[in-house]
């Protein structure tokens, strides 16, 4: 069913932050289909009852209820999840939040722009790597994707 496009799953508390995210993405050039959630239960729900996979899952760190690093650590402790790829989306860039998401297994962490611009830069970015290929050399220095 999404095999023709790009399939891809926010989950952030903030609705602002979700609709700007939604208008940056209406910016990418590639055929797409975005689900939003508001919190990680929701995610989760989601994630493990859908049939087919999303190429990428952007999760926001503080939620409310389920936080993004107990989504990430479900993810990756479930066999059938374990290689979907998780990109960090978040606010924080402290040292201890960034050591935590790639302790835990991120493929990436980014720290959510102010500027719209640098956001479509970021998915732009982000949706064009070989995820497949990049978690074999992941590192500290290539972890974070800040603009």
């Amino acid at each position: 069913m999404h095999r023709e496009k790009l399939y891809v799953v926010l989950a952030d508390d903030d609705q602002d932050d979700r609709m700007f995210f939604q208008k940056a993405f209406e910016h990418v050039r590639v055929k797409h289909e975005l689900i939003m959630f508001k919190d990680g239960d929701g995610l989760m729900n989601y994630i493990n009852t859908v049939d087919e996979l999303p190429h990428v899952v952007f999760l926001d760190l503080n939620m409310p209820g389920k936080h993004g690093l107990e989504c990430l650590s479900e993810i990756r402790a479930n066999p059938s999840l374990r290689d979907l790829t998780v990109a960090i989306y978040s606010t924080s860039s402290s040292p201890e939040d960034v050591e935590d998401t790639f302790v835990a297994g991120a493929n990436i962490y980014i720290k959510k722009p102010d500027d719209f611009v640098a956001l479509k830069k970021i998915m732009a970015d982000v949706l064009s790597v070989s995820w497949l290929y990049v978690t074999d050399g992941l590192n500290r220095e290539n972890f974070i994707m800040s603009y």
